[in-house]
């Protein structure tokens, strides 16, 4: 029997996740597209928001390459990184104008946080 405003036929258990690894941690383009396939499943749950555009950040979460990432901040800005780092990426506008603007924006940030 339902009471107020719940209805025991429209809750879901979890909001949902799919796990693909490989179990000897090789990497493939396989899992890859495997990966962002699933990613087109979680529409029901709210993976996409009403305006059929934007999203609720459903993604995909990758191990990092950490030997990678040492060499390229070392040929990059001559110096190590330390024992715990972090890594983002960010997504630029085509338009030089607002790319750039968008980079000084990220990089006061960062100088306010103490971060370079």
């Amino acid at each position: 029997m339902s009471t107020g405003l719940y209805r025991p036929e429209d809750v879901r258990d979890n909001c949902g996740f799919g796990l693909i690894a490989h179990m000897q941690g090789k990497a493939s383009h396989e899992l890859l597209a495997t990966a962002i396939e699933s990613l087109t499943c979680m529409t029901h749950r709210g993976g996409i928001a009403a305006d059929g555009k934007t999203g609720d950040g459903c993604g995909l979460l990758l191990k990092k390459p950490d030997a990678f990432l040492r060499k390229v901040a070392k040929d990059a800005f001559g110096g190590e990184l330390s024992e715990l780092y972090g890594i983002g990426q960010i997504f630029l506008s085509q338009d030089e104008a607002k790319a750039t603007s968008a980079r000084e924006a990220v990089a006061g940030v960062l100088a306010d946080n103490g971060l370079q």
